[in-house]
């Protein structure tokens, strides 16, 4: 029996004994995760940066200071994070009520006082202010332009601070190569304008998960040119957000420095391509919403061959998780007509139609979830009411190769 990451349960699968499955997934090296913590990770690293001072040191006679801290769609665990941040910063005397902690949301939904307590933990949320970032253009102030035309217009407050941190996990990004470092800045409190055309360029530019040497995130590092970030703590976690790597310091330096962990450990070599691939993108928070979970989509999509099919298992409570996308699923004509408009002119949240499109092109999806069945027939997938079932009749005849991918959100496959 196989059980399949379903938002904060599973899903049993019963796989026959006599079928050869191939499990496809990144690796979490869960015996040296037990020999070290995931505290004494995190403050070995904050006690060795990487061409930088220690923070306590670098905030000495500031009088400001402003955390930039991942939303709740992704795996970084901040409630770790935070808590031997803030003591160094107290060190330095800058004292609770000068500090604030924004949450990168970038052009994702708001959260509320109850998901921003629990994102910060209840002791951190009690002392220190938390926001949610606005992209709004009135919210964010203009600093300069990219050499790829960019508008760099960064959260109000982060611009003001004395003192600016970020902190993220870092895995695999298949628009970045990379997420992590500048990521927690452009796009996590940039504006609207910002990271619309930033995510434009990858109708020109394609990256390559695990590496950054791309234009898309080479647009996002000339932020920098405009607003120093001036110390940053990032981690490689697992799917339980148990910390297995850490670096803190210069926020280029340090990025770097754990760019070959993360690679190795999320982009995973496979000798082949599969008839048939079942894939979760790992369950909470990768399937909260469907606009997380295409990522897993995509990453399946990746070894399955041409004209295969896929099984996704997605919860997506949340459902579309961005209005724009659902507004386009919804009233446009059909997917042609949407994918021709995009291509004409990019447009932020309906973007994720291009991504749905490679896949349907190349494969059949079925899809068991908590969306609606006349939604899934919209976005051109076919709703499954019973997942064994549907499994059960897409192994039938002979010779299928198969993959299982527990974790598809975090396992970038690599053919050779």
């Amino acid at each position: 029996m196989f059980h399949l990451p379903y938002g904060k349960t599973t899903i049993p699968l019963s796989v026959p004994e006599s079928l050869p499955v191939d499990i496809i997934t990144y690796r979490a090296d869960q015996t040296e995760e037990k020999q070290l913590s995931s505290r004494n990770r995190i403050l070995k690293a904050l006690s060795q940066p990487i061409r930088s001072p220690r923070l306590s040191e670098l905030a000495a006679g500031r009088h400001s200071a402003v955390i930039i801290i991942s939303d709740g769609t992704r795996l970084s665990p901040s409630h770790l994070l935070l808590p031997p941040l803030l003591e160094e910063l107290n060190q330095a005397g800058i004292p609770d009520p000068s500090i604030d902690i924004i949450i990168a949301l970038g052009m994702h939904r708001k959260h509320t006082r109850e998901e921003m307590e629990q994102l910060v933990g209840p002791a951190v949320y009690k002392r220190i202010r938390v926001h949610n970032h606005s992209a709004a253009a009135e919210d964010c102030i203009r600093l300069g332009t990219t050499s790829f035309g960019t508008p760099i217009e960064i959260n109000r407050l982060a611009v003001k601070a004395d003192l600016r941190i970020a902190t993220g996990n870092m895995e695999p990004h298949a628009l970045a190569g990379i997420s992590g470092g500048i990521k927690a800045v452009v796009p996590g409190i940039a504006s609207r304008r910002c990271i619309e055309h930033n995510h434009s360029l990858s109708q020109q530019f394609k990256a390559v998960p695990g590496h950054p040497d791309n234009p898309i995130h080479q647009d996002m590092e000339e932020a920098l040119r405009f607003i120093t970030v001036d110390f940053m703590l990032n981690v490689v976690v697992d799917h339980e957000k148990h910390v297995l790597e850490a670096a803190a310091g210069h926020i280029t330096a340090a990025h770097q420095a754990l760019i070959s962990q993360a690679a190795s450990r999320f982009v995973v070599p496979v000798k082949q391509t599969y008839d048939l691939t079942v894939v979760s993108p790992g369950g909470h928070p990768k399937d909260l919403q469907l606009y997380q979970a295409i990522k897993a989509l995509r990453n399946a999509s990746a070894l399955t061959r041409t004209g295969g099919t896929i099984i996704m298992a997605a919860e997506c409570p949340e459902m579309f998780g961005n209005g724009i996308f659902q507004f386009w699923v919804e009233t446009m004509k059909d997917r042609q007509t949407m994918v021709d408009q995009l291509k004409r002119e990019f447009q932020l949240g309906a973007h994720k139609i291009l991504h749905l499109d490679e896949v349907l092109t190349q494969q059949r999806v079925y899809l068991y979830s908590a969306l609606p069945r006349p939604i899934v027939e919209l976005l051109g997938l076919l709703p499954v009411d019973d997942i064994q079932a549907a499994f059960t009749e897409s192994i039938s005849g002979q010779g299928k190769s198969i993959a299982l991918m527990p974790y598809g959100s975090l396992t970038y496959p690599q053919l050779p």
